[in-house]
């Protein structure tokens, strides 16, 4: 099988090797972009194929023509079927890719149901032909002609065309200037092509224009995609910088240097706060009222992150600031819950226990807004889960009131608050850790320090949940009441 190797059939075997080899690297690249969307990649990979399926079946027809025989007839009209399909095929994803950009909302899927509409017509058209060549012939020596209707079989492309050009001008102001020059390029290069090729009939300028207007068209596409990207990352990075900043922040807020009061040895407390995510919603307090007086505080607000983060502190601030005041937990509670309940469009919330310990007498002054049981060990006993009253949680209904009550801590008893991070602390099994299990871990290690306890809680907790993901904040306080030593 021989081939015409006039110059301009030259100069097209050269136009379809720059177009396959354009198309084929374009394809490669594609695949091997890793921060381009799916959706993206998708697109273009069978863009660029049908563009080379386009230019290949173009080139077998080349091929193909001034030869002979049955097998040659059925193979240059069904690689040309082929070519005349494809090349609808190649203006519909267009139109696709051009309608997704524009976003014309509910017209959108009018418009779309339109281009497949056009596309079975074309594709129906082609068919018809095969057996009455209103569309292209061939001559006794398999010579590709154009037919009295070859023009009809370009009124899809028109039509498309058209309606692409609409959408380019009517929604211009949503479309990326850049990707608009590049969309331009692509439907009017072809138009620009053929008028060129009226001077130069034999050489098939469509094709080269076609592809490297579908290539500039990809590489626009994919600059946007990697500087959207590069400015996703570095928001990112933004926000990552604040949210450790808030971490720091935050952890500062908290007592977090032990032993917190060195000069006492009438008591030793320690805490700590494990946050599930940069930052937390759980907090813990302990400050000196006076002298003789040491008011305690676990609180656990609603949600997780920022916004718990936020309500924290304002929560603690209002705690510490009424507390100091003198007032006993049940007020303080009542005071600090009518605070937050004002302007709380959110509508978050904060469960508190909030004690005042007497350092002279032992006597614990507590007071709870909907929060966990504390555990309480006497000087002469082991730990046990202290079922007190809960009142509504803090944030919830203005008005609401707390009702104190009283528990005695002889020296050598100690005292554990926590969030509810610790019992529903969750296992793979989907198993909590409960608060069965929570009292007998601290019975395992009630004659240590408070450090100690905390400290053995923590690596019981981890040992069970394991690799499962930590949902919720973990949070301790244990205090130990030694009482004056004379």
């Amino acid at each position: 099988m021989s081939i015409d190797l006039s110059v301009s059939n030259l100069i097209n075997i050269f136009f379809i090797a720059a177009g396959i080899g354009i198309c084929s690297l374009s394809i490669l690249h594609v695949g091997s972009g890793m921060h381009i969307r799916k959706e993206v990649k998708k697109y273009f990979q069978i863009f660029f194929t049908l563009i080379n399926i386009y230019i290949s079946m173009h080139f077998i027809r080349m091929l193909l023509e001034n030869h002979t025989g049955t097998a040659v007839s059925i193979s240059i009209r069904a690689v040309t079927f082929i070519e005349f399909f494809v090349s609808g095929l190649m203006i519909y994803m267009l139109s696709l890719l051009i309608l997704f950009i524009a976003a014309p909302g509910k017209n959108g899927k009018l418009i779309n149901i339109i281009f497949l509409v056009l596309i079975t017509v074309h594709t129906l058209g082609l068919l018809i032909d095969q057996f009455t060549d209103f569309y292209y012939y061939f001559d006794e020596m398999n010579v590709y002609h154009r037919s009295r209707g070859y023009a009809m079989s370009n009124i899809m492309h028109i039509l498309m065309l058209i309606q692409n050009v609409f959408l380019l001008i009517r929604y211009r102001n949503k479309i990326n200037k850049k990707l608009a020059s590049a969309l331009w390029l692509y439907l009017l290069s072809p138009l620009a092509a053929i008028a060129l090729q009226l001077g130069f009939q034999q050489i098939q300028f469509v094709i080269l224009a076609t592809v490297i207007s579908a290539a500039y068209l990809y590489f626009v596409i994919i600059r946007i995609q990697t500087e959207k990207y590069e400015n996703q990352q570095k928001e990112k990075d933004r926000l990552d910088t604040e949210l450790s900043m808030a971490t720091r922040i935050q952890a500062e807020t908290l007592p977090n240097i032990f032993p917190a009061f060195p000069e006492r040895d009438d008591f030793n407390i320690f805490a700590s706060m494990n946050p599930a995510k940069e930052v937390g919603g759980d907090f813990y307090d302990f400050f000196l009222l006076d002298d003789t007086h040491l008011g305690i505080v676990m609180a656990d607000v609603s949600g997780k992150g920022v916004p718990a983060a936020l309500f924290m502190m304002v929560s603690k601030i209002l705690i510490q600031n009424i507390a100091m005041m003198g007032n006993r937990p049940a007020d303080v509670l009542k005071y600090v819950n009518n605070q937050l309940c004002t302007n709380n469009h959110e509508e978050m919330f904060v469960t508190v226990w909030y004690g005042c310990l007497d350092l002279e007498t032992g006597i614990l002054e507590a007071a709870n807004a909907g929060h966990e049981y504390p555990v309480l060990k006497k000087a002469a006993g082991s730990f046990e889960m202290i079922k007190d009253k809960h009142g509504i949680v803090l944030g919830a209904m203005e008005g609401s009131k707390y009702r104190s009550y009283e528990l005695q801590m002889e020296p050598g008893a100690k005292l554990f608050i926590y969030t509810d991070g610790v019992p529903e602390a969750t296992n793979s099994a989907n198993e909590l850790f409960g608060t069965e299990r929570l009292v007998h871990s601290l019975r395992m290690k009630e004659t240590g320090s408070p450090k100690e306890i905390i400290n053995h809680i923590d690596s019981i907790v981890k040992d069970f949940v394991k690799d499962a993901p930590q949902f919720d904040d973990l949070t301790m306080l244990c205090l130990e009441y030694k009482g004056h030593i004379d």
